[in-house]
């Protein structure tokens, strides 16, 4: 593909927020995922000329880090968290269920694009075990039937609100631009901590 004017002139924008160009890279790896929903290889390239990196140092980063993909992934992607307390918890049994459910294995896409499973080792949010998320916002305090619910609503273009979060759940697309640093306007919608993470902040002051 080729990159338009006006998203180049946004990558330009990117770079600009950073001393050392080279510190741009993994926002602008981001912001080229949101334009074809995986990082592809004319958008490494782009990155590499626009950062004056080689190829292969851009690509370092691209698969070190799982958020970014180097093939499609569903309009919703749902990781499914199987770590410690969330396996306990049911988080194994969950992503069992959802894959059979769906039809498909890990890192697996459904047969119209609506929804991808990846198995994650952790969320960072254990406190609401079983934790789900999808396109990286919250599903907390999950359950088989509520992550069934939660799949089927996505293919039907009427996914639920996140837990935590924007009150509407956003697109891989749109979400990968919100972590290339692009305002959606809904970063204070919605619960952005809850109890159980507040709970030691609270005792600490001397909460009951």
């Amino acid at each position: 593909m080729s990159f338009t004017s006006e998203q180049i002139s946004i990558m330009d924008s990117i770079i600009e927020r950073y001393p050392r160009k080279r510190s741009a890279i993994m926002p602008l790896l981001h912001y080229v995922q949101s334009i074809d929903g995986y990082v592809t290889n004319e958008g490494i390239e782009l990155i590499g000329q626009k950062l004056e990196l080689a190829t292969a140092e851009v690509t370092a980063v691209s698969t070190f880090y799982t958020q970014y993909k180097s093939k499609p992934v569903g309009e919703y992607h749902v990781g499914i968290c199987t770590n410690t307390l969330c396996a306990v918890m049911g988080g194994d049994v969950i992503f069992d269920a959802v894959k059979e459910h769906l039809g498909i294995e890990n890192d697996g896409v459904t047969a119209d694009g609506k929804v991808s499973v990846e198995h994650i080792e952790c969320n960072a949010a254990c406190d609401y075990a079983p934790v789900v998320m999808v396109n990286w916002e919250f599903y907390d305090n999950q359950t088989v039937s509520s992550v069934k619910e939660l799949v089927d609503g996505a293919r039907a273009g009427n996914p639920p609100a996140p837990t935590r979060g924007p009150k509407t759940l956003r697109t891989w697309k749109q979400n990968s631009a919100v972590l290339a640093g692009i305002s959606d306007g809904l970063a204070n919608e919605g619960v952005q901590a809850g109890e159980p993470t507040l709970l030691g902040l609270k005792k600490a002051k001397g909460g009951a």
